[in-house]
């Protein structure tokens, strides 16, 4: 069945307008004063205006800086700085100063530290909970290298979800991600559902999958008991990055959110502007 769009350019359902409410004003101010890090812009979310304007955010830890290259992604790649212990605590009163609800943290993959920085993860999580007892959190955790031992850090922390994105179908993650492997980003999510905390996953549709490929990731998910699944459009954030192969019809990412449900997901987000983020605060319940 044909699922593409023989064209390049961006069609009318992928538009979008940022803001200039004072809701998100006032959180890009606050993370700006306190010298923090979100993917919202360091990913060039295209939910930074919906998201913002509600006053959430979704935090980057351990600078901004990436150890990998991976193709799909606008995070700066290099050499990262030294981390900042205070970090956990500044994110811990910032999050109190939205009064947020839900937090989601995520962060870049650091390869250079020993830990990968497992015990930021942890320290982070407990500082939030310390300053935020009713608010509940999102972690979305790069791969530790399949080092089950360093996620547990962080799932000794018990944040209500973890999450661990696979980003692509298998024939495709040698192409777009550096390091990361199919079978391990599989063990890292299995090992958290094993642990009783929430696994959570997601996918980006536009680069060469087939739509064969999609279903077959959601069924490899699910036999690791993976319960919440996120599916958007890639959007070529740089000219550096990999180009857009197609642009999904929204009405096959609803064909594939009954699909996933259908398997027994308990959750799937799944439309053109969906990202890991996306309702998050929904996946707790």
């Amino acid at each position: 069945m044909e699922k593409k769009i023989n064209t390049r350019r961006k069609p009318d359902w992928l538009k979008i307008r940022l803001p200039e409410k004072d809701s998100y004003k006032e959180v890009k101010q606050l993370i700006k004063d306190n010298n923090l890090h979100t993917i919202c812009t360091s990913g060039s979310c295209p939910n930074l205006g919906e998201c913002w304007d509600a006053g959430t955010a979704t935090f980057m830890i351990l600078g901004d800086i990436c150890t990998r290259a991976c193709k799909f992604c606008a995070v700066t790649t290099g050499k990262p700085l030294n981390v900042d212990k205070n970090e956990p605590i500044k994110l811990a009163r910032s999050i109190k100063a939205l009064k947020l609800k839900h937090c989601v943290i995520t962060s870049v993959d650091r390869d250079d530290l020993p830990d990968g920085g497992a015990s930021i993860w942890a320290e982070t999580i407990t500082e939030i909970k310390k300053l935020n007892p009713e608010t509940t959190i999102e972690v979305l955790i790069p791969d530790f290298q399949g080092n089950t031992e360093l996620v547990d850090i962080v799932i000794g922390a018990k944040p209500n979800v973890i999450s661990h994105n696979m980003e692509t179908v298998r024939r495709l993650t040698p192409k777009i991600r550096t390091k990361a492997k199919y079978n391990t980003s599989l063990k890292v999510l299995e090992h958290i559902a094993k642990s009783g905390i929430r696994a959570k996953s997601g996918i980006m549709l536009g680069i060469g999958e087939t739509f064969d490929e999609v279903l077959q990731t959601m069924d490899d998910l699910r036999a690791v008991n993976c319960e919440v699944l996120t599916i958007g459009q890639y959007l070529q954030p740089t000219k550096q990055n990999m180009e857009v192969e197609e642009y999904v019809k929204p009405e096959i990412f609803s064909e594939y959110k009954k699909l996933g449900l259908e398997k027994g997901f308990r959750f799937v987000e799944s439309s053109p502007l969906v990202r890991s983020s996306y309702h998050a605060e929904k996946h707790v319940l």
